[in-house]
């Protein structure tokens, strides 16, 4: 199953609305930063539902995927603002 991390740059009246969207599929990092496992349906449902919500005018969401997370690395400094319930 693709692993993705997600950011996001929304204006401020819909961050609280993309928050609770993107949580519902994905863990939350810190502040704009998600990541997690997605079957190809759940992805495309996320994007459909992003692209809904955004004004592609004034947001950008950007996502990357790795096919496999067993060949990627994560190193974290400082304090963790999310939790860490799924990772890994």
């Amino acid at each position: 199953m693709p692993y993705y991390i997600a950011v996001y740059d929304i204006n401020v009246r819909r961050v609280a609305k993309m928050l609770k969207l993107f949580r519902r599929y994905l863990t939350w990092v810190q502040r704009s930063v998600f990541e997690g496992e997605l079957t190809e349906a759940q992805f495309r449902r996320l994007q459909h539902e992003v692209r809904r919500l955004m004004n592609p005018e004034e947001d950008v969401v950007i996502f990357y995927e790795l096919r496999d997370v067993r060949y990627s690395r994560r190193l974290v400094l400082g304090t963790e603002q999310g939790h860490r319930d799924r990772f890994l």
